[in-house]
């Protein structure tokens, strides 16, 4: 018998990932292939999702808060992709938005913002159609428009930018993007995923985005977000360095600014 969740992602394929019976080409469109049978796999990919919908009930609590994983924005309803599995944007969406499946714990949320700053399109989270189609979902998607996915999905807000784009031209569209998005939504709780892999010598980026651009990124964004009282929730998204140090160090980043903006 199949589980059958309340959520947006697809019960069949929920309980064939958690039961190890993905086929072949499904685990390899997800990217990790033989590996995502792994128990320590699934057990990760749960609690990341779990991390960013408890994430969210403290920032709803407290303003704001963050998750020291999460960004799992290539992942669809029906499937995982690039390397990510279930949706944690998505999944914490629904539950802030449904107060029957949050027990209570969040009220009053009708209109959720992700703000994806990875250098990859958020794809995977523009396909839940059904949260976006009553408005509990909208997206906003500042990517390298020539980086990864090739065929792009339809966020609400797209903004694609050039290769080598450096910190103040970003900077600039960074600004203007997220007021659009926010005046035009008018969200009630944001998600912002603070995907460093923008940076300048990130192995898979192709921007050319300082540390210091990083953390002038995060902290305009959250900032925004506490001045005009709608609760944040960050996940730190994508990043690739051979140097798992320097990497952590970059991570660090967007909890060090929720710290100061707190």
């Amino acid at each position: 018998m199949v589980w059958k969740p309340t959520g947006p992602i697809d019960a069949n394929f929920l309980d064939r990932f958690l039961s190890r019976q993905l086929n072949p080409e499904q685990c390899r469109i997800i990217g990790f292939r033989e590996q995502t049978h792994k128990p320590q796999l699934i057990t990760r990919t749960v609690l990341e999702v779990a991390g960013t919908v408890l994430t969210s009930q403290l920032a709803f609590r407290y303003g704001i808060a963050s998750n020291v994983a999460g960004g799992t924005h290539h992942a669809h309803p029906t499937g995982g992709s690039g390397y990510t599995i279930l949706n944690d944007l998505a999944v914490a969406a629904n539950f802030l938005t449904n107060e029957k499946l949050n027990g209570g714990t969040v009220m009053g949320v009708r209109r959720v913002l992700v703000i994806d700053c990875d250098v990859h399109q958020g794809d995977g989270t523009a396909k839940f159609k059904d949260l976006h189609k009553d408005g509990r979902l909208s997206t906003l998607s500042i990517h390298c428009e020539s980086n990864f996915p090739q065929l792009k999905a339809n966020s609400t807000f797209d903004i694609g930018l050039k290769d080598n784009c450096g910190d103040d031209e970003y900077l600039r569209i960074l600004e203007t993007s997220v007021e659009t998005a926010l005046a035009e939504v008018d969200p009630d709780f944001v998600l912002y995923d603070a995907g460093v892999d923008v940076y300048e010598k990130d192995k898979l980026g192709r921007l050319r985005i300082t540390e210091t651009g990083i953390r002038r990124r995060d902290r305009w964004v959250l900032d925004k977000c506490v001045s005009l009282g709608i609760p944040v929730a960050a996940v730190i998204g994508g990043g690739y360095d051979k140097s798992l140090e320097k990497l952590a160090m970059r991570h660090s980043i967007v909890h060090e600014e929720c710290a100061y903006v707190w």
